[in-house]
């Protein structure tokens, strides 16, 4: 007597699968096994490959960095000026500016001028039978009166016949006499330059009237006629009224 064993479909499906493969497995050459097992070792080395090639490069990339950042220009730090330092720096350009102006208006200033404005009344010469030893310039009392040239007051107060003179020694070495001065506005041993106010035109001594007498002395004490030093240095006193 047979005994007849339904399977159900599901394990019909596995039975018939795994016969399958049974018979796939016994079916497949040598050569192609070794084949697939050659391939599949060729995929996980190249795997490692490039695996083991992203790491390796991360050092050169880090290595890269430190390179760049070593080669990047530091910037040096900015010392501070000592405030002392600077101010003493300060000064001396600003001193230096001082000298340069003044040097540019001395050079600008007049050298020699006419002691006052107004017009010459008398020459140097015999005069009233006596000799007139100077030029006279009339002007009212009070006038101020400049140093003709640069020069350093060498007197300065009473003076016989004068009542009060001021004398200048002048720059080529003469020496200037400005006499019957009413106020005397400068003092022995001071440098004055050509303009400069040393005095104002005064009646003092024998006069006759408000005037400046000026003279010029020569180095070797001579009296010389004011006119013509005047005239070789470029100056021209009005002598229209002149006697």
């Amino acid at each position: 007597m047979s005994v007849t064993v339904s399977l159900s479909p599901m394990k019909r499906i596995r039975s018939m699968n795994t016969s399958s493969n049974r018979a796939t497995r016994r079916r497949m050459p040598v050569g192609r096994i070794a084949a697939a097992s050659v391939a599949a070792g060729a995929v996980v080395a190249a795997a490692a490959g490039a695996s083991h090639s992203v790491s390796s490069e991360q050092p050169d990339l880090q290595a890269a960095g430190h390179t760049a950042a070593a080669a990047a220009p530091v910037s040096a730090p900015v010392a501070l000026e000592d405030p002392a330092a600077k101010a003493a720096r300060d000064a001396e350009l600003v001193a230096r500016d001082h000298e340069r102006l003044a040097r540019e208006a001395d050079a600008l200033r007049p050298k020699v001028v006419i002691p006052v404005i107004g017009p010459v009344s008398s020459l140097f010469g015999a005069r009233w039978g006596e000799f007139h030893a100077g030029m006279d310039f009339a002007d009212p009392i009070g006038t101020p009166i400049a140093a003709v040239t640069d020069g350093t007051i060498i007197e300065a107060g009473p003076a016989q016949g004068f009542g009060l003179w001021v004398r200048v020694q002048q720059d080529d070495g003469t020496i200037g006499v400005f006499g019957h001065v009413n106020d005397i506005l400068a003092t022995v041993g001071q440098h004055v330059r050509a303009g400069d106010i040393i005095a104002t035109v005064g009646n003092r001594g024998q006069s006759t009237g408000p005037h400046l007498h000026y003279e010029v002395w020569a180095v070797d004490g001579q009296k010389i006629d004011p006119l013509p030093w005047l005239i070789s240095r470029g100056l021209h006193p009005n002598t229209a009224m002149a006697s």
